[in-house]
């Protein structure tokens, strides 16, 4: 990771951590808290073969593979020009187990993948297309808006994609809960594990993340809620909280286990 990459004179290089650069559009959707938490939300499998679904510049795949949380992970982006970043990203942080299909995810069969897979992780749209300011950019209006698919059709791909007992775990808005459960039923995900961030302990649940099982039967753990920041002594500046802190400095939740062997 000591080369210096080219960059066109709309993209930018940023340090994820000590482990991950990544290249960015300065006008694209870039990397967020979302993502972060999405890849820290998946539990370390180290026989899993994974697909990201709407891998943008490839930041949750990178995290994944990154801290060994799938064996093999294939990252599936509509857009090409954002599927070409997440190879120039693969390549320059020196990864071999992450592959980039350009594809629209409601075309998405076991068959173009070659199996069926053992995780799905996904970041989908989470604005309806009618929904907030048009973006100036089309690839961040296509990233943020149910443009080229919908929450169900991102359910119904992990559904199609996914071995019986396989996991999908979704970041998304707590406002479009009932649709992203009835998405989830209707392709045989079960919901099985449910976190609700906050900013702060004063905040409403700004978003949840949640990990189905395909063909599992009903028993979901809401587990206790996430808050990101706290004051300093009574100041109007934040800091992250200690919860917050280690999920960000281990990418991963509090008491996961590693699973190993067949999913």
């Amino acid at each position: 990771m000591t080369n210096l990459p080219t960059l066109a004179d709309d993209e930018r290089l940023d340090e994820v951590n000590e482990q991950i650069r990544l290249i960015q559009k300065k006008q694209g959707l870039t990397f967020g808290t979302d993502a972060f938490l999405l890849a820290a939300y998946v539990r370390p499998s180290t026989n899993a073969v994974a697909v990201e679904l709407g891998g943008g510049t490839g930041i949750v795949s990178l995290l994944l593979a990154s801290k060994k949380k799938a064996k093999r992970i294939t990252a599936i982006e509509i857009q090409p020009v954002y599927a070409e970043l997440i190879e120039r990203n693969t390549a320059l942080n020196g990864f071999s187990n992450i592959d980039t299909l350009c594809e629209n995810v409601c075309n998405l069969t076991p068959t173009m993948l070659g199996h069926e897979v053992d995780l799905v992780v996904s970041n989908p749209p989470y604005m309806k297309c009618n929904a907030g300011k048009r973006n100036d950019a089309d690839e961040k209006y296509i990233a943020r808006h149910e443009v080229c698919g919908r929450i169900a059709d991102f359910c119904a791909a992990a559904g199609r994609i996914l071995k019986h007992g396989g996991r999908f775990v979704v970041v998304w808005r707590p406002d479009r809960l009932s649709e992203l459960f009835a998405a989830l039923l209707e392709a045989r995900l079960e919901p099985k594990r449910m976190t609700f961030v906050h900013a702060d302990t004063e905040a409403e649940p700004c978003m949840i993340l949640l990990e189905a099982i395909k063909g599992g039967a009903p028993s979901m753990r809401i587990s206790p809620p996430l808050f990101l920041y706290q004051p300093i002594n009574g100041q109007s500046k934040r800091i992250l909280t200690p919860e917050a802190q280690k999920i960000y400095d281990e990418c991963c939740f509090p008491n996961e286990t590693r699973q190993g062997g067949k999913q």
